[in-house]
């Protein structure tokens, strides 16, 4: 059964390209944005949608409830308005105004997303420095989400793990850690968390048919340690893990030579018996391979949390800000999979 609510989409920093996209979504895919509703700055959304032609400049109108979005027609931007801007930060420049509207614009929709009136929430980029400059002390959206949704439910942090997915059409890869250095992503290669992220893609990712996911782990070291002679922490971890994993139900594989494995996966796309996503250890492994097939399709996901959450496969983009040169098809493949996640947990 299809899920009646509409998808927040939070604004992004306002120097950037997020304002851009999202008008662009409106005004050339009315349909595709057809009960969306946006949390924003009606100053910072009207200056996007002014750089659009005059011709398909869609009309800004706010909301005081999400329910609201519903009853508008396709091609108007329901707004619900985050803080009050006298006017809209420089475009393409670091500032903590833009920082702390974004962030409050996440915060926002996120509400809005935990307290069920939303059934997805799509975010538009934001920037880590600007993030820093407005005093948050969160690297990105994952952990920013994760803490205001554990705020939320009132639970530690560790009770409420959560996983990125970078995902298109041909591939989709999980990550055991992300935002940390080198050395401390190969420290988290522990038993615990693989088999915890694991449990999280079990959970939340289903296979084309409907059943649990067929998941492909990639090993930690050149040629997945080569029998330990690069490298223990197949042996030593991942095989534990994995073994675990089938204990419980999952249908997991490898640990395989980090490599070849995205290829393989990509290859069996749409195939019987298709990888439907690989465990990757850390953030450049698996985040290279999607996205080396293109940022216009990439979609960044959040697993773990209590509701949807996508983003485009992209930053801000502070030097083409304001040129009229954004692309909004990530920002658009990111919608399509939420309402897909949706459907399937629903």
């Amino acid at each position: 059964m299809p899920d009646a609510r509409p998808v927040a989409i939070s604004q992004g920093d306002a120097a950037g390209i997020g304002p851009e996209i999202i008008a662009k979504i409106f005004a050339y895919h009315p349909e595709q944005a057809r009960a969306c509703l946006v949390f924003g700055d009606a100053r910072v959304m009207a200056q996007a949608v002014q750089s659009l032609p005059r011709a398909v400049q869609p009309k800004i109108e706010p909301i005081n409830h999400v329910s609201q979005a519903l009853k508008l027609p396709s091609g108007v931007i329901p707004l619900c308005q985050v803080g009050n801007l006298d006017q809209p930060p420089p475009l393409g420049q670091v500032s903590a105004v833009s920082g702390r509207l974004a962030a409050d614009c996440v915060s926002a929709a996120a509400h809005a997303a935990l307290t069920g009136q939303v059934q997805a929430l799509v975010t538009a980029p934001m920037n880590k420095a600007a993030l820093a400059a407005a005093g948050e002390a969160f690297p990105g959206h994952t952990e920013m989400l994760q803490h205001l949704a554990a705020s939320h439910l009132g639970l530690c942090l560790d009770q409420l793990p959560v996983r990125m997915m970078l995902a298109n059409r041909e591939l989709r890869t999980v990550l055991v850690s992300i935002h940390v250095s080198l050395r401390q992503a190969i420290e988290a290669v522990t038993f615990e968390n693989v088999l915890m992220t694991l449990r999280i893609a079990h959970h939340c990712l289903r296979s084309p048919s409907g059943g649990p996911p067929k998941l492909a782990v990639a090993g930690l070291n050149p040629h997945a340690g080569e029998g330990g002679l690069m490298g223990r922490e197949e042996i030593e971890i991942l095989a534990p893990a994995l073994a675990q994993a089938r204990a419980l139900g999952m249908d997991v594989s490898g640990p395989f030579p980090p490599d070849t494995v995205f290829m393989r996966a990509r290859e069996s796309h749409g195939k019987a018996h298709a990888i439907d996503a690989v465990v990757a250890m850390y953030h450049d492994q698996g985040l290279i391979p999607v996205k080396y097939l293109g940022l216009n399709q990439g979609v960044n996901v959040t697993l773990g949390l209590p509701f949807v959450r996508t983003s485009p496969d992209h930053g801000t983009a502070y030097d083409i800000a304001g040129l009229g040169l954004a692309e909004p098809s990530s920002l658009l493949a990111a919608l399509e999979m939420a309402r897909a996640l949706t459907v399937q947990s629903y």
